[in-house]
């Protein structure tokens, strides 16, 4: 997996911004993280190494596009067609962009975006049912050829499964909340959102337990390191089969 942090910093819009590890990393050395600014990576793909080879190279592992942003914020409005030309001239390289800020999709895209370009994934986060339900009408109208979506931090039970019968979203994705002020990630939730998965036959992925988890009548403090191990180990992985 490779990582792409054209700019730096956000502004938090909703419940799931509360423990922002963005924000707990920043404060570690005095950080703004409210200040969105262009960072020495911004432009990594088109980087290249003395045998003038991208240094970015294709592996069958997506590039992470703004994992310490909102690629869709306001502030990055002036970078962002340097980045959708960039992300165009490296047709090798599938690009994932996670948002909480879908409702800015349409005042963001190139004018040759079309139905999407296809080296691109677009995910949507939904932390609990009010941001699903707020998110996902908007998230399933626009021109998009692959799309998931994400509960993390995953905040409660989260139904999408009207959404999932759209058959427009190609995965759903569960994570807890990692850090010192954690909230609770319930093992039911992730459970019931990998039941609507089989049900309408779109791949599940259990990221991550977050540092407080509960399974049943007990809540397990789990370490960083171990979160995505233990995630791992419920062996709840579902890949659908192909429609």
């Amino acid at each position: 997996m490779a990582i792409w942090n054209p700019w730096h910093g956000c502004r938090k819009i909703s419940p799931g911004c509360l423990n922002c590890y963005v924000y707990r990393r920043d404060a570690e050395f005095g950080k703004d993280s409210s200040i969105v600014s262009k960072t020495a990576a911004f432009d990594l793909p088109l980087r290249r190494n003395r045998q003038k080879e991208y240094k970015l190279k294709p592996d069958n592992e997506p590039v992470y596009t703004c994992m310490t942003s909102d690629f869709f914020i306001e502030e990055a409005d002036v970078w962002r067609p340097d980045i959708w030309n960039m992300i165009k001239m490296r047709p090798d390289l599938d690009f994932v962009i996670i948002t909480k800020r879908i409702h800015r999709f349409l005042d963001c895209i190139p004018n040759d975006w079309g139905e999407g370009y296809d080296n691109v994934t677009i995910i949507c986060t939904c932390e609990d049912q009010a941001r699903a339900d707020s998110r996902l009408p908007i998230f399933l109208s626009l021109p998009i050829q692959h799309r998931q979506v994400i509960h993390e931090p995953m905040l409660e039970p989260v139904d999408i499964r009207n959404y999932l019968k759209t058959g427009q979203i190609e995965q759903v994705t569960c994570g807890g909340e990692s850090g010192e002020n954690a909230r609770i990630c319930d093992f039911a939730w992730v459970l019931d959102s990998w039941r609507q998965c089989v049900e309408a036959n779109v791949s599940f992925h259990f990221k991550q337990t977050g540092a407080n988890f509960r399974k049943g009548n007990r809540i397990y403090r789990i370490d960083r390191k171990d979160q995505m191990v233990q995630a791992s180990k419920a062996g709840i992985e579902y890949i659908a089969s192909r429609k």
